[in-house]
């Protein structure tokens, strides 16, 4: 019997020693799980911020360099001296009523001229006049006063004018839309 339970003794060390070992080893297992699922952790949130990032550059521009040079080519072909003779063909001046959501009425009076890139164009920009001026007027009339304000407002209407006669005119391309006189009253 005492060998018996020395033998069991023997068994139920063994067995222990098993557990512990056992214990150590998922032990380890878990720790190093648990290091692994922060290691994959922290990586995905690193590429989350990186996707991140270039998605906000995208947007903004940054990551576009041809774009870039596309637009530092047409400021350099509009702003420096033009490759052949200019024609300013002027516009017949226009008075509209602005957008004030029922306040006083607000008038604009405007003066524009459109600048061509030759002469022959004149004859295509005579011929579609009434579209171009429709464009306009219609155009001008949902303006508010707070849409003119400052340079901002009028690189903008600007901008907008260039592109509705330019659209009024195609295949031929107006260089640029000038203002002579812009009087809001």
């Amino acid at each position: 019997m005492a060998d018996e339970d020395l033998e069991a003794g023997e068994q139920a060390e063994e067995a222990g020693a098993e557990t512990e070992e056992g214990a150590e080893e998922e032990g380890s297992e878990e720790k190093s799980g648990g290091g692994k699922k922060r290691l994959l952790l922290i990586i995905g949130l690193v590429l989350l911020l990186l996707l991140g990032a270039a998605a906000a550059a995208y947007f903004t521009g940054l990551l576009d360099s041809s774009s870039g040079e596309e637009a530092t080519t047409e400021e350099g072909e509009g702003a420096g001296e033009p490759t052949g003779p200019v024609v300013f063909y002027p516009l017949p001046e226009m008075l509209v009523n602005l957008n004030t959501g029922g306040r006083k009425a607000t008038i604009l009076k405007i003066n524009i001229s459109l600048e061509l890139q030759s002469a022959e164009d004149v004859v295509r920009v005579e011929e579609v006049m009434p579209r171009i001026i429709d464009n306009f007027q219609v155009y001008l009339r949902e303006l508010r006063i707070e849409d003119l304000k400052g340079s901002a407002g009028m690189y903008r209407l600007r901008e907008e004018l260039l592109a509705r006669v330019n659209v009024a005119v195609h295949p031929t391309k107006i260089n640029a839309v000038l203002f002579k006189e812009m009087l809001v009253q």
